[in-house]
């Protein structure tokens, strides 16, 4: 099994100061998951590459597009923002493929996700290519939903098939839910609200890496 991850997810923060923010969990994260949204993959809007650029931390920027066919120009936004990885929908593409080979040639770690009802079978011809797979354990758009456990024998097959894949996965994520989805198999934890959403957000990360123990 990979390292064990944790990916404090901004979509729970206070946007409006977010460096202040991110410093409050940049000791004990090792990402920082930023939620992008386009209103047409899924309903709400988020923040943009210019907002990205904007963040200033040594803690990697895990990017993750919930956006219909991401096009090279609109990549090359969060290229040149810093982003560390990039995380692609395989429902919003019509061929990851092209995706997948723009992140990857711009040094960009390239990642695919699914949603809860996508079965896997549908990621397996990418996972030769890709740096890290995103499982959802929430339908894609909103912060605070309920943990769907029926993903997790998804995340079980991925650890048999890859078992030096990182397995990240982001929806519902606390420390009653994050050992779930670890004796399935993942290894990267995405947690906005059970982090964001508590007064002392390094008490909040320590205690989701102790139920991880």
């Amino acid at each position: 099994m990979p390292k064990i991850k944790i990916a404090p997810s901004i979509l729970s923060a206070d946007i409006s100061r977010i460096n202040r923010e991110i410093k409050e969990v940049e000791k004990y994260a090792d990402l920082i998951h930023i939620d992008i949204m386009d209103g047409i993959f899924v309903s709400p809007t988020t923040v943009d590459a210019d907002f990205v650029k904007a963040i200033k931390t040594h803690v990697p920027l895990d990017v993750h597009l919930m956006v219909h066919e991401p096009s090279e120009a609109y990549l090359k936004g969060f290229f040149d923002a810093g982003a560390h990885s990039i995380t692609i929908h395989e429902e919003a593409c019509r061929d990851p493929l092209r995706q997948i080979d723009l992140i990857k040639k711009s040094n960009v770690k390239a990642c695919i996700s699914i949603k809860p009802k996508t079965p896997l079978g549908r990621i397996k011809k990418y996972l030769d290519l890709v740096d890290m797979v995103l499982i959802m354990t929430v339908e894609p758009g909103y912060a605070g939903q309920k943990f769907i456990a029926s993903a997790m024998p998804k995340i079980e097959e991925l650890r048999k098939l890859k078992p030096k894949l990182d397995i990240e996965v982001d929806g519902g994520i606390n420390p009653y839910t994050a050992p779930l989805a670890y004796a399935a198999g993942a290894n990267v934890f995405v947690a906005g609200t059970s982090i964001f959403g508590k007064k002392d957000r390094t008490a909040a990360i320590q205690e989701m890496l102790q139920s991880l123990k």
